[in-house]
């Protein structure tokens, strides 16, 4: 007699399907045109799904259709007509004289003296034009010293301190410290801590500065689509300068600066190895025109640099900043405002990139504040002009670029040393 067959001992198992995307989250998705986020899920490990649904769960999806949508409407429409800034608004080089220099100078002492005065660097961006993916403060700009941005920032705030302890003790022994907010990215932040950690602070002390982060937002492709940087992460960058005003605030910093008893914030990109930090003549000049916000220009060093250019918007309107391709002849670089003009809420510019995405590079939008779109919101702007050779000098671009090199960098540098 046979023995019975075992009919299913030889058919191949047929494997579970993967679960769905938990419905009430795909259909979120759905009603923001976002839903191909989910794209490749039955292709995702059960790991990968997690950090998928965790990744969107992340993310404010009502706010950020509002900031895409925004985006793209405003895209090619016109502009509003734009002037010439005043030369009442501006503090040129030649109209200073000697007694105001002077004077604004031991004002912007005493103030810093009394504890009034912080310092806010704008450093979430990495030197990828510059040939590294290290912070851009960490940079080795080329000067004998062998200083990175950093250093030369935090020994000018060392410098201004003793001076300001000078004008106020007298030889009394008293100390000053100003107090340095230091905004980094997702990116950089952790890379920054641990340089300023090694260097033990460049001679600062540790409690007086103080790292936050500013946000993220995705990119999106053209028709305003989540660009996927891996089938479960959706592509983000840093919400550019501008995001230092949502940052302050979800940090809390603004409450801490009010506490230390901060009156004048002195605000300034990594970038600029020239940049005078905590400038005493800048802050006495802001002090002794009573506005809200005042900005360091210099002219242009020639009509196609890409450089903001401050402009009066409209007929008798506010000042305000437009990007690169006007040829007028003041740009923007650096500000000092009152703490409680950094609450503010600007618009979302887009900025064209190849983003890295699953399809390799997609051509698509990266979303942007810019931090001096705060400028026609504040009461009154005030400009003091002070010269390129001495103050300017951007590390933007690695050797072999045409302009704001490292090797152009140290020519300035030098050249500012040896005239004092």
């Amino acid at each position: 007699m046979r023995e019975p067959i075992e009919t299913n001992a030889s058919l191949p198992l047929t494997p579970s399907p993967p679960p769905p995307p938990p419905q009430a989250l795909l259909e979120r998705l759905k009603d923001y045109g976002q839903e191909d986020a989910f794209a490749l899920w039955d292709e995702l490990s059960p790991d990968e799904r997690d950090l998928l649904v965790k990744d969107i769960e992340s993310l404010d999806l009502p706010r950020l259709d509002r900031i895409i949508r925004c985006s793209l409407r405003s895209q090619g429409l016109p502009v509003a007509a734009i002037e010439p800034v005043p030369e009442s608004c501006v503090s040129t080089v030649e109209e200073r004289t000697l007694e105001e220099r002077e004077r604004w100078w031991k004002m912007g002492l005493k103030a810093i003296s009394d504890g009034k005065l912080a310092v806010l660097l704008l450093s979430g961006g990495q030197g990828t034009r510059l040939g590294s993916s290290d912070p851009k403060g960490c940079f080795n700009v080329g000067l004998p010293s062998g200083k990175s941005l950093f250093q030369l920032q935090a020994e000018r705030i060392l410098c201004v301190q003793r001076l300001a302890v000078q004008a106020a003790s007298e030889g009394s022994g008293g100390s000053v410290s100003i107090h340095w907010y230091v905004m980094t990215s997702p990116f950089t932040d952790e890379a920054t801590r641990k340089f300023f950690e090694s260097h033990k602070f460049f001679g600062l002390e540790s409690d007086q500065v103080t790292f936050f982060q500013q946000g993220t937002i995705p990119s999106v492709s053209k028709d305003g689509r989540f660009i996927m940087e891996t089938p479960f992460r959706v592509a983000k960058s840093p919400d550019g300068n501008g995001g230092v005003y949502a940052a302050l605030k979800y940090s809390k910093l603004l409450e801490d600066m009010a506490t230390r008893g901060i009156k004048y914030v002195d605000c300034y990109g990594v970038d600029n190895a020239l940049v005078r930090v905590a400038d005493p003549t800048f802050l006495g000049y802001f002090i002794d025109k009573a506005v809200a916000a005042a900005a360091k220009v210099v002219r242009k060093a020639y009509p196609q640099e890409k450089v903001g250019v401050f402009v009066r918007r409209g007929k008798g309107g506010p000042l305000t900043v437009v990007e690169y391709n006007l040829h007028i002849a003041l740009l923007t670089w650096f500000n000092c405002l009152k703490i409680k003009t950094l609450n503010c809420c600007l618009p979302y510019h887009l900025a064209e990139k190849k983003i890295p995405s699953i399809h390799g590079f997609t051509l698509g939008f990266k979303l942007e504040q810019f931090i001096f779109d705060a400028f026609p919101y504040t009461p009154s702007t005030a400009l003091f002009e002070v010269l390129r050779e001495e103050e300017f000098a951007p590390v933007k671009n690695a050797n072999g670029s045409n302009f704001d090199t490292q090797t152009v960098l140290v020519c300035l540098c030098l050249g500012s040393t040896l005239a004092g």
